[in-house]
């Protein structure tokens, strides 16, 4: 993945000017105050869309960001930014409120008011930028949801996290003429994520059982490897019914066994192309990956792929 701005082919007296025009061009207007100790600004940064969906993925040496009212007057769509941080800690302001975000956590501030994020380490971060109007959110609800710290505590910010996180890094995604199909489960997760944290229970119902799918694929991703990996089991962990799994899921088009077989197998074949798969033997590989049975492995394999696992693995040593 080529980044849209590299300042290592930048003269340093440029930095500065290029940096602000990309920001303002792709991102969001605002003043930026780079305070790089040793003078040597340094910035990589990455732009793509989804829909309305815009994400930017960033690092800078240390910088201070503020939107101001005279660049909000100038704002001709109000947005909402979820600000996921990487490594380090930044802190944000908005609505009288700080906030102090981690590894692993994000904060969201509404781009038409006033509000300051400060990178005292540098920036690592992904930004992603929706449009106001697409989370149909109440705006007292908005108002409270900004400039708090989501991710520790709150299992739906963890997902939450990690899906934007990924969906920020998937190169391969906004190349992919599905790529649009992200975008309402996309916007269904942040409105669960801000529903659960400061809307009433009935409000909350829509957007979690909307994004229902999306969790229950994400859990069985995470759980891939463990053989009693079981329908039962992902079930309890949402709670809900054996049958209401299967409907969600087949709403999604989605058949369970075939499903979780097709990822395991997919992962065993990347396993057995790569130097650590030449050490272990086939049967070990696919335990590793749920097939309990070395059997059963080959043949779903073989099915799957037209030649067994040895043989893929053979030929990828050619």
């Amino acid at each position: 993945m080529s980044p849209a701005l590299d300042t290592a082919y930048i003269p340093l007296r440029d930095r500065e000017e290029i940096i602000r025009h990309a920001v303002w061009n792709s991102v969001v207007r605002m003043d930026i105050d780079h305070r790089a100790p040793d003078g040597q600004i340094r910035a990589r940064m990455n732009v793509r869309a989804i829909g309305a969906l815009r994400v930017c993925s960033a690092r800078c040496t240390a910088v201070t960001l503020r939107r101001t009212e005279q660049l909000v007057r100038k704002d001709e769509e109000p947005s909402l930014f979820l600000s996921l941080q990487m490594t380090g800690t930044s802190m944000g302001a908005q609505n009288g409120r700080e906030c102090v975000v981690g590894p692993g956590e994000f904060a969201v501030f509404r781009s038409n008011a006033l509000y300051t994020l400060l990178f005292d380490e540098g920036v690592d971060q992904h930004f992603l930028r929706l449009p106001l109007s697409a989370l149909a959110l109440p705006e007292r609800l908005i108002q409270n949801a900004t400039t708090v710290t989501f991710g520790a505590g709150d299992p739906l910010a963890r997902l939450a996290y990690t899906y934007f996180s990924q969906l920020a890094r998937s190169d391969e995604l906004y190349h992919n003429n599905r790529a649009d199909a992200v975008l309402a489960p996309s916007v269904e997760l942040l409105r669960a994520v801000l529903v659960s944290r400061y809307g009433d229970a009935a409000s909350a119902r829509e957007p979690m059982e909307a994004t229902l799918g999306l969790r229950i694929t994400h859990y069985i991703r995470e759980h891939l490897a463990e053989p009693d990996l079981s329908a039962a089991r992902i079930a309890a962990a949402h709670g809900i019914s054996v049958r209401h799994l299967y409907t969600v899921l087949s709403r999604a088009g989605i058949s369970l066994g075939d499903w979780i077989r097709v990822r395991r197998l997919e992962a065993c074949k990347r396993e057995l192309a790569g130097a650590a798969g030449r050490t272990r033997t086939i049967a070990a590989i696919g335990r590793s990956w749920g097939f309990v049975n070395a059997a059963h492995f080959s043949k779903a394999f073989k099915d799957a792929y037209g030649m067994s696992p040895r043989a893929w693995r053979d030929q990828r040593d050619e």
